[in-house]
């Protein structure tokens, strides 16, 4: 797991460390967790192109999620989420999206887990477009409802990966819907669902949420990933290993 990361040059050659340091373990599939740049340079094609071919350079399967420097702090935010789909909704681990035009939401099983992308956008989840929030929520509320009962149908846990940091409520809430479904779940699904998410760049593992535990990845200055394991049915992630 990383995310926030690359912002600048000097954060993409310490990537391309980071990558050669990935590229040494074995690794089922890696997973951003979005803002592949800062909001300086992710709302441009050259920008978005340059870190696919970088990212090309892993030699594991790696899925990527929209983040709000991708799109929503961009002039056209719409045109910019387009240039994002057409590069990083294909990916290469065989996945079951949610039909229509959320191709960045994905769900795949792995050792008895339950993944599931959802396009959450930090900087208040673009609240500011209450029309724009109120289709994309609603197909993430749709996606969500519909993982978690697979989940249990199946005896899986669920984990759920997506850009924004949903505790930040200034200096608009545009989470608070969000987090009410999430505590509803943390409740049904008590200890087996987690919440993995980048947006405000400090490491957490802790559980805001009763029942619900929440990994933060490091984000920019810091360059860095996070491994996790399953160990006797549990998550289990090691201390972040920085560049």
């Amino acid at each position: 797991m990383l995310g926030d990361t690359p912002y600048n040059e000097g954060e993409v050659r310490r990537l391309d460390t980071l990558i050669d340091d990935m590229n040494r373990e074995r690794l089922d599939f890696v997973v951003h967790v979005g803002d592949i740049g800062s909001s300086l340079t992710a709302c441009d094609d050259a920008w978005l192109e340059a870190r696919k071919r970088q990212f090309a350079r892993l030699r594991h399967r790696l899925v990527v999620v929209p983040g709000d420097n991708e799109w929503t702090d961009c002039r056209d935010p719409q045109a910019r989420l387009a240039a994002w789909r057409r590069l990083y909704c294909d990916v290469p681990l065989e996945v079951v999206r949610q039909p229509g035009e959320f191709c960045e939401h994905m769900r795949w099983v792995a050792a008895g887990f339950l993944f599931v992308t959802l396009n959450v956008a930090g900087s208040n989840n673009n609240v500011r477009d209450a029309a724009e929030h109120r289709r994309r929520m609603a197909a993430v509320y749709a996606w969500l409802d519909q993982s978690a009962a697979l989940a249990r149908a199946n005896n899986e846990r669920l984990v759920l990966l997506m850009q924004a940091n949903p505790f930040i409520a200034l200096p608009r809430d545009g989470y608070l819907e969000l987090r009410e479904r999430l505590i509803r779940l943390g409740g049904a699904m008590s200890g087996r669902v987690m919440l993995v998410h980048g947006d405000t760049h400090t490491y957490h593992d802790d559980e805001p949420i009763a029942g619900m535990r929440r990994l933060e990845v490091w984000g920019s200055p810091i360059v860095g990933w996070i491994r996790g394991e399953v160990e006797a049915g549990e998550l289990r992630f090691t201390v972040p290993r920085l560049r």
